[in-house]
């Protein structure tokens, strides 16, 4: 090689080194300034639910150790599915972030086989779980059944008149009832709602006959004497909710229907963003104020790493499969 040509070949190695050097410390300081512009954090079920109260509970905290706001934008509809589709194809620039519950991630997938438009491991992101509650059946306060055995009792004296609410097909408060319904042979028509607020109200005024719900939603009227609380849907007695009887102890073995709730950003996210989100996140489950809040609206601070929620949703959902295929249930 000349000596014209080589000269030639090291200018053209230093200026390619030099250009790169260039975009690593782009890419560099874009992720190292992130955020720089307020953070939409999406929530698929309406304002008063449960996952929106712990979005409101963690969304300061969290604009504050990141330094830009965060705004709440609830997007109801489809028990959760609609939200969660949502965030599944926003763009994965770090400013779209996912608060949902364990609905749209585990049993989704397996009811709505075709018509989900969206794979919640290929196209989210796990961030971080947040905390775990059991589910309580609520009937209404005027209502006969004072336990689980007598408002079995009733359905049975009444076949196919009672009712029910569910925050949509597939979520846990439709499971734990088709659960229950194949176990004691019982049948009762699904109500959907697009939150259990709006569940709440429709039992307090007499329009179903029973939900499962979330405590946080149900207990304040449970004590103000609205509803009734018949019991809870873990399979050991709640620390939460020491007064009531499990599904369980009630005579239906191995009754279980947890409800959490989880951070998720698009797929492809940055690798550094979702470690930060992480990070703050769970700094902030380990608050005690934090802890409180969510205890107040009785769920158990429960943070995680990303690996940690995807292991969780894959067995979740190896376990629901089992439960939807033993009841050949389908919403397609």
């Amino acid at each position: 090689m000349s000596l014209l040509a080589r000269s030639r070949d090291l200018l053209l190695r230093s200026v390619l080194g030099l250009a790169c050097t260039g975009l690593l410390a782009q890419a560099a300081q874009a992720q190292s300034s992130w955020p720089e512009r307020p953070i939409q954090m999406v929530v698929p079920f309406p304002a008063g639910s449960s996952p929106d109260a712990l979005a409101r509970a963690i969304s300061e905290p969290l604009s504050q150790a990141l330094g830009q706001t965060i705004i709440v934008d609830n997007r109801p509809g489809a028990g959760g599915n609609i939200g969660t589709r949502f965030v599944a194809h926003a763009k994965p620039d770090g400013y779209t972030l996912l608060l949902t519950i364990n609905g749209p991630m585990v049993t989704a997938p397996t009811l709505y086989k075709t018509s989900l438009g969206y794979d919640p491991l290929n196209d989210l992101q796990p961030v971080s779980m947040i905390g775990t509650s059991p589910n309580v059946l609520v009937v209404p306060a005027d209502s006969p059944a004072n336990t689980v055995e007598e408002f079995i009792a009733l359905a049975k004296s009444r076949p196919g008149e009672l009712n029910y609410g569910s925050v949509g097909p597939g979520s846990s408060a439709h499971l734990a009832m088709a659960m229950l319904e194949h176990a004691v042979d019982i049948k009762l028509e699904q109500i959907p709602y697009s939150g259990f607020p709006q569940i709440l109200t429709a039992i307090i005024g007499g329009d179903i006959d029973a939900a499962f719900m979330v405590p946080g939603i149900a207990m304040p009227q449970v004590e103000a004497g609205k509803v009734k609380a018949l019991a809870v849907t873990s399979l050991q007695p709640s620390e939460l909710l020491p007064d009531l009887t499990t599904m369980a102890q009630a005579g239906l073995e191995n009754f279980e229907a947890i409800s959490w709730d989880a951070f998720f950003v698009p797929h492809n996210t940055s690798e550094d963003v979702v470690k930060r989100l992480n990070q703050e996140i769970t700094t902030i489950l380990q608050r005690d104020d934090i802890k409180a809040k969510l205890k107040a609206f009785y769920f158990s601070s429960e943070p995680s790493t990303p690996q940690a929620l995807t292991d969780k949703i894959v067995a979740d959902k190896a376990r629901w499969d089992e439960v939807i295929e033993r009841l050949n249930l389908s919403l397609e």
